[in-house]
């Protein structure tokens, strides 16, 4: 069996003061001071005489005098063939130093600028691997082995491999198949000078806040909105400035959002399949939304969410294939391959894609090299439009296995399922006056894993809701979980049918 090298670590003692002499004296208290502050714990090994001399610029029989002074006083142990090191019996409570303690030490408390990003992780810690949490994919519709051969035979010849500082817009070959990819399938019009290879939607809108928003500029939030954009522009921006606009069934009401601030500078929207609540943008709304940012010169950040997921009919296409001049359009792989992948995309305007660049330098100057080619070969060798079929039919099947379980199992008059033939989630509506927060809440200590709606919609003043994901789960497991919302949700109304009857 080969042995592995030990190298021990050469402490960090501080300078000795030559001046004063003895420096045989100065060594062995500075090595005492290193074990009682911890610095040098029991067991720990010290290098050679010679090293730790050359170290510190003395002579070998300084550091041999300090050693044989620490040996007798019970400090350090020497071991033919191990070296030297601190004595075992240190590590006794008796004899080891007391830490001090850190109530001694008032804590210094995290600025007023702190206080929103608390929230912020609060609010995104991810769900467990429990039904009914989103973007958990099933193994059925996993890419494993196409993706695994595809990364050894690209390591193979060398490409992704770690070098310098790669392109802030990404690989080029990913670009390349991305801009041909949403061509055919989002009718994008794009070349890949125009693509950014993101971290995923999140940072797609971080960038466009930054580069499209001025400190006195209005921006456009559908009501209810996705939670990742309120967070950027309550916490980066002025959350006064952040105009919350109602949708309906047509989706963002643009009138009403004239009425609230004709002269805002930039909409989020998620036309193809609005988040949480799940229907499309109308034409008329697109073409209203249109219209509106070219007589205001205003952007319109189009967050394609879940667009691939449409069980009947042709998914609906991009907004920015109407009007590329004036749409940021937003993608991720996240969704349809795997969330750990953490890879998306912006599609900007030529007159952006610098500004957008540089942004992306101040945030991690560029994606990840190896699995942005791994990517590149999935989508140009036609993997990726294979595995989302596939995955159209897999979630179709979760998708009617999750609506024929909530029928079965909650009462119409606790809670009823949003109508929708899209996406990989659905909204429960709950009975008024049933707080889904807290029914949220109480299902995780359960094991059941739901968002709330409410708290999507302006000032958490929605109505009450969960969002149920599709994915990863057997109908076993999503009739499990239901009934245990069931009981939760009828017990939390209970209190309130008592009081109507009396």
């Amino acid at each position: 069996m080969s042995r592995t090298a030990h190298n021990p670590k050469i402490p960090s003692l501080g300078e000795l003061d030559r001046s004063a002499g003895g420096l045989g004296r100065q060594l062995a208290q500075k090595l005492r001071e290193a074990v009682k502050n911890g610095a040098l714990k029991p067991g720990e090994s010290l290098p050679s005489t010679r090293a730790l001399a050359a170290s510190l610029g003395v002579a070998r029989g300084t550091v041999v005098e300090a050693f044989e002074q620490l040996i007798a006083e019970g400090f350090l142990e020497s071991s033919l063939g191990v070296g030297t090191y601190i004595a075992h019996s240190l590590a006794n409570p008796e004899t080891r130093p007391k830490k001090r303690r850190a109530a001694s030490l008032p804590a210094q408390p995290a600025p007023l600028a702190a206080q929103p990003f608390n929230t912020v992780a609060a609010q995104f810690q991810p769900l467990p691997s429990a039904p009914f949490a989103v973007s958990i994919p099933l193994g059925a519709a996993a890419p494993g082995p196409i993706w695994r051969r595809l990364g050894n035979r690209l390591r193979a010849h060398g490409q992704g491999a770690p070098g310098g500082y790669g392109d802030p817009q990404g690989a080029l070959p990913l670009r390349e198949a991305i801009a041909e990819y949403v061509r055919r399938s989002r009718s994008v019009r794009c070349e890949a000078e125009q693509v950014i290879v993101t971290t995923g939607t999140q940072q797609g809108l971080f960038l466009a806040c930054l580069v499209l928003m001025g400190r006195q500029d209005f921006a456009w939030v559908e009501n209810p909105a996705y939670p990742g954009i309120t967070a950027i522009l309550n916490t980066i921006g002025s959350p006064e400035r952040m105009v919350r606009v109602p949708v309906d069934e047509e989706g963002l009401d643009v009138a009403a959002g004239i009425r609230l601030q004709a002269d805002a500078r930039l909409a989020f929207v998620t036309p193809s399949h609005q988040y949480p609540l799940g229907m499309p943008m109308s034409m008329a709304r697109r073409n209203a939304l249109l219209a509106w940012a070219r007589d205001r010169s205003a952007w319109i950040v189009e967050d394609d969410y879940d667009s691939e997921f449409r069980y009947s009919g042709h998914p609906f296409p991009s907004l920015q294939g109407l009007d590329p001049e004036r749409v940021v359009y937003l993608g991720t792989f996240s969704k349809v391959l795997f969330p750990s992948l953490r890879l998306g995309y912006a599609i900007v305007p030529p007159q952006l894609v610098q500004a957008f660049c540089g942004a992306r330098v101040l945030l991690d100057r560029h994606p990840p090299s190896a699995d942005q080619h791994v990517l590149a070969s999935f989508i140009s060798e036609g993997h990726l439009e294979r595995h989302i079929r596939r995955m159209r039919g897999i979630y179709t099947q979760c998708r009617n296995h999750l609506f024929e379980i909530v029928r079965e199992v909650l009462p119409s008059d606790l809670a009823s399922l949003q109508p929708s033939d899209q996406g990989m989630h659905s909204v429960l509506w709950l009975a008024s006056p049933v707080d889904d927060v807290v029914v949220a809440q109480r299902a995780m200590k359960e094991g059941v894993a739901v968002r709330p709606v409410s708290p999507m919609y302006h000032a958490g003043q929605g109505p009450s809701g969960l969002i149920l994901g599709l994915s990863a789960f057997s109908p076993e497991q999503m009739k499990e979980a239901a009934q245990k919302l069931a009981r939760i949700i009828s017990e939390l109304a209970r209190p309130s049918r008592t009081k109507r009857k009396s």
